[in-house]
């Protein structure tokens, strides 16, 4: 690779189980800052600020003085979840925007028998359900009502604000939310149950925690509002849930994008706070601005736990006592393929709710988003970074190249493929040639000499299509 080539572009990385998404774009930033792969772009950084004027460098904070590699990514996966997180490095980041709108892929374990105020095994118990007959059979049929176009309810511990407050601060505090929660239409182009546990047979569990009776309250009238709103088409005109009035859904618009914008400029801020390994006392002072490179000395070794690292407990050992008596709840793996604001732990919820036993989701993997999928050419494993940049530098470094010119794996497969097929008559030449006398075979080595081929031109950053991001906090929403 050349030293002197500046990267930027978009790539993906398999982020691990129980880690925010900020906190593996800090872990990256700990392993680039310092590595020669990133050197040139961190250098062009530097060149730039030397350029700003004192009243530029005065308006830039104390915590984006130092220069790092920039960086942000394009959907946030809840801790819960693992797989795609899709990454933008330097200019890259600029279209990270680009990922509002695509389609994702996903595979989600469901765990039978009872619901949490989650959606998901994070939460505490709401209520719990007749679980003996559920079925393979009976869930499969369940899955046929939520394919296609459908209606969907966030959950109440979504990042979704009304009246400028989150959902989920209402059910924290035990009030009534003001007004009803919108169902909004999404859609499910792909829905596969591919594999079922019987009771028994897996190691997942309920928690084991209760929520209080307040809480069950507002999470039951919240879920009356749902079913209610569901069968709209079905009831009086008394029974039917009241529309929004345009000012309420002005409201509620600006809500979402005000939160998804202080959301963003809030993790940017945190980022910004991955600062070096020696004490504070000790760091090198900058003036007008501090255009000294942030090289965190981190790599080849692990990074240090930050806050955003083992935030969700790992499942119970096999050995843990269940919290049910004989076999438990059966289970079931789903994937799926949804379009933007889809809700997977929603998905699992309302599937408890179809069957009447009540379900939350136990994990959550995110296998595709756009074009970028898990164990792909443009993802990266998590793992790679603690190897040092002998391992992760080269695939990093040709993830950009494959994100600039999207045209050059196919060309070279293609080239490799037509070099193989071709061996075997290359050799069967170089045979006849060396039998043939020196005089005769010399013309034909001369002949041999061919034109390069011409390079192919590349292809502007940001030329991959695709987008998509999920709504805010909710790990299994779109």
């Amino acid at each position: 690779m050349a030293a002197d080539k500046v990267l930027e572009g978009v790539f993906a990385i398999n982020k691990p189980f129980g880690m925010s998404s900020a906190q593996v774009i800090r872990d990256c930033q700990l392993y680039f800052n310092p590595s020669a792969v990133f050197a040139p772009l961190i250098e062009q950084d530097k060149l730039q600020r030397e350029k700003e004027s004192r009243y530029q460098k005065g308006r830039r904070s104390r915590a984006k003085q130092n220069i790092r590699v920039k960086m942000g990514h394009g959907g946030t996966l809840d801790p819960l979840a693992t797989g795609v997180l899709i990454l933008g490095v330097g200019k890259g980041t600029k279209s990270l925007q680009d990922f509002l709108t695509c389609t994702k892929t996903y595979e989600a374990v469901v765990l039978f028998g009872a619901s949490t105020d989650t959606y998901d095994r994070t939460g505490r118990i709401i209520k719990k359900g007749k679980y003996d007959d559920v079925t393979r059979q009976a869930a499969e049929k369940a899955l046929d009502s939520f394919r296609g176009k459908i209606t969907q309810m966030p959950p109440l511990y979504s990042a979704l604000k009304m009246q400028g407050k989150p959902l989920y601060e209402y059910a924290r505090e035990g009030k009534p939310i003001p007004r009803e929660i919108e169902t909004r239409e999404v859609e499910v182009t792909h829905l596969e149950l591919v594999e079922w546990y019987e009771p028994g047979t897996h190691n997942h569990r309920w928690p084991t925690e209760e929520a209080e009776q307040a809480e069950k309250n507002l999470v039951d009238s919240v879920w009356r509002v749902a079913k209610r709103q569901a069968a709209a088409t079905t009831t009086t005109d008394e029974e039917a849930p009241r529309k929004l009035t345009p000012e309420q859904q002005e409201e509620e618009t600006k809500a979402l994008a005000e939160y998804n914008s202080n959301k963003r400029e809030a993790e940017e801020r945190v980022d910004s706070l991955v600062s070096e390994e020696q004490p504070a006392a000790k760091r090198k002072k900058t003036n007008e601005g501090g255009a000294e490179p942030m090289m965190s000395g981190a790599l080849g070794k692990l990074p240090p736990k930050g806050k955003g690292s083992n935030l969700i407990p790992p499942p119970p050992s096999p050995d843990t006592p269940p919290p049910w008596e004989g076999k438990g709840p059966a289970a079931a793996k789903i994937s799926m393929t949804v379009t933007s604001g889809f809700y997977v732990r929603s998905l699992c919820h309302d599937l408890g709710e179809k069957l009447g036993c009540g379900a939350m989701m136990a994990e959550l993997s995110r296998t595709r988003q756009g074009n970028f999928v898990l164990g792909g050419a443009n993802c990266i494993e998590y793992d790679e970074l603690l190897k040092g940049e002998e391992a992760w530098g080269p695939k990093v470094h040709r993830m950009l190249d494959l994100w600039n010119n999207p045209h050059a794996e196919a060309e070279a497969e293609s080239k490799s493929s037509s070099e193989q097929s071709s061996a075997p008559v290359v050799q069967e030449e170089k045979d006849a040639e060396e039998s043939k006398p020196v005089e005769e075979s010399k013309p034909a080595e001369d002949a041999k000499t061919a034109e390069p081929a011409a390079e192919p031109e590349p292809a502007s950053v940001g030329g991959q299509a695709g987008a998509g991001e999920e709504p805010a906090v909710a790990a299994a929403s779109t």
